[in-house]
């Protein structure tokens, strides 16, 4: 079934992503991922309308690729800052982009409200208070949104629990 979908809609994909991209190379590689992320799901039937299916799995690339690069930018931009004595080599550079691109695919696993309590505290260092009443949650409830926070960072560093 997605053999079908690729031969009978890839063009029309790929062309609808050239337009919202800059970079045909790009809009090849997600054209590419989103008929992967087909092959990955156990409930593919036929869809009655293919070219929504496609949009949709195909924005929500998109928007992975454009928070990813956002959050690449302002590291890359961090770096800029440092003297150059203090600046990590090409290759640390490289790891710690990975680490960041992990640590944000899992964040982005979370809730809006989790992701959002995690994010205040480790990087506006806001506490637990602050974050509820800005939240309109209890305190209680940001420590489990900072707990399901630091796990998700466990995984991006150690893996899966067992």
């Amino acid at each position: 079934m997605v053999d079908l979908l690729y031969r009978d809609h890839r063009a029309w994909l790929l062309g609808w992503l050239r337009k919202s991209l800059a970079c045909p190379h790009r809009a090849e590689d997600i054209s590419q991922d989103t008929f992967v992320r087909l092959l990955g799901r156990d409930d593919l039937q036929t869809p009655r309308e293919p070219r929504a299916l496609l949009t949709t799995i195909a924005k929500g690339l998109l928007v992975d690729h454009f928070r990813r690069s956002a959050l690449e930018r302002s590291y890359l931009d961090e770096l800029a800052e440092l003297p150059e004595p203090l600046q990590p080599s090409v290759e640390e550079q490289a790891l710690i982009l990975e680490s960041l691109r992990e640590i944000d695919r899992l964040l982005g696993k979370l809730s809006s409200k989790a992701r959002a309590a995690f994010l205040h505290n480790r990087l506006d260092g806001m506490g637990h208070t602050e974050i509820a009443e800005r939240l309109g949650v209890s305190v209680s409830r940001v420590r489990q949104y900072l707990a399901q926070g630091l796990r998700q960072c466990y995984i991006a560093l150690y893996g899966e629990p067992t």
